[in-house]
Order: C-alpha cells, then sequence, then structure tokens
C-alpha cells in the first residue's frame, strides 16, 4: 500500500491491542492523546498551527483534548480511515510524502513504550524509505548539532547530515536512525567519534 498507508493500519491495529490508557514514548502522552493528535492533523485545520507553533498551542490542546474524550473505538476507527478526500493527504502521493515519517515514528513511540520491546525484522521496503526520510529530515532536526554528523548503516549506507568538526558517525538500521534524528533515546545505535564530542551530540538530541 505504501509506508504510511501500513504504518497507519499496524499503529491503528496496536491502538486496538493496548487499549486508550497504554505509554507512549511521547511525554505526557499516553495512546489516546497521540491518536486523538493524529486525528486533529487531519481533520481540524484550525487547531494544526498550534502543533508547530508555542503561541497557538493552547487552542490546538483544547481541541486535542476535546477530541481524546471521544470514544476510543471511534477515535481508533477514524486513525485507521484517515482523512475526508477533500484533505490534500488523501492523494497517494501527498500522503506518502507527508505522512510516512509521521506514522513510523509514532508507531515506533508505541511499540518501544510497552516492557520488553525489540526491533522489528527487516524490511527492504520500510527500510529503504526509512533511510531516505533519515538522511531527509536530519538536515533539519539536527540543524541545531554542536558537532557534525554522519548516518551509517551496518550494510555500509552512509550520508552526511549536518556539517561541522569534529564529526560523530551514528551506526544504526535505518528505522533506527530515522528515531534517532527525531531525537527519540529508545534506540538501538552506536556512536564513533571523540567522547566529547558524542556527549555534545546526545546531550543536544535529548532537546529535540
Amino acid at each position: 500500500m505504501g509506508l504510511a498507508k501500513d504504518e497507519r493500519q499496524a499503529l491503528s491495529d496496536l491502538f486496538e491491542q493496548l487499549g486508550p490508557d497504554a505509554p507512549t514514548l511521547c511525554e505526557g502522552w499516553q495512546t489516546r492523546d497521540l491518536a486523538a493528535h493524529l486525528v486533529v492533523r487531519e481533520h481540524r485545520p484550525d487547531a494544526m498551527p498550534g502543533i508547530v507553533v508555542p503561541a497557538l498551542a493552547g487552542h490546538t490542546r483544547k481541541v486535542q483534548d476535546g477530541v481524546a474524550a471521544r470514544p476510543w473505538d471511534d477515535l481508533v476507527a477514524q486513525v485507521r480511515r484517515g482523512p475526508s478526500r477533500f484533505w490534500p493527504t488523501s492523494i497517494g502521493p501527498v500522503d506518502e510524502a507527508t505522512n510516512s515519517a509521521e506514522f513510523l515514528v509514532h508507531h515506533e513511540d508505541v511499540r518501544r513504550a510497552q516492557p520488553e520491546w525489540t526491533p522489528r525484522e527487516a524490511d527492504p521496503s520500510r527500510d529503504g524509505a526509512a533511510w531516505r526520510l533519515a538522511t531527509r529530515t536530519a538536515k533539519l532536526n539536527l540543524r541545531k548539532s554542536p558537532v557534525g554528523v554522519v548516518l551509517r548503516t551496518p550494510d555500509g549506507q552512509s550520508a552526511s547530515v549536518k556539517p561541522g568538526a569534529p564529526v560523530v558517525t551514528v551506526v544504526g538500521e535505518p528505522v533506527e536512525l530515522l528515531l534517532f534524528v527525531f531525537g527519540r533515546d529508545a534506540v538501538q545505535v552506536t556512536y564513533e567519534g571523540d567522547d566529547a564530542a558524542v556527549a555534545q551530540l546526545t546531550g543536544a538530541k535529548r532537546g529535540l
């Protein structure tokens, strides 16, 4: 179907399995809050700006809290169904460009907040997309890194995503690197570089 659609359905399945009160890696959010966030993104254009603009966050929070109070089954069904036909991401290529990272990262936010999580098995299609997303979004998300950053997979794919010196190389599977780029700590990566530079990078990442 495409990464965004696949991850949307997998996350919806997990929501149904875990219920509305399960933890997530999104600070202060349970599964109900994360589901409401996803619905607001696709159904409440008036509340979308507050997702990224702090001055407007109060309205977004109020709208999201109202959505989160809806019956859980209805909320999950709306996440699974996706946007209405007039919404731009109802168009397949727009959905892939806009939602692939969103749903992959949030799916892992739920998976990895549960006890004894393990990475999913390799999937060439998903992992290829995750690598492209990681290298593309890193240039924005890591722009304030105090050190240079190179991403590298165990099979040798490599990309310099932040110029600077000293350089730290972050090594991991594509999904792990994507989650690292999005500031998550529940990742399986290793670091190559000076200890002080690694400490600078990991300290800065916590502020993402």
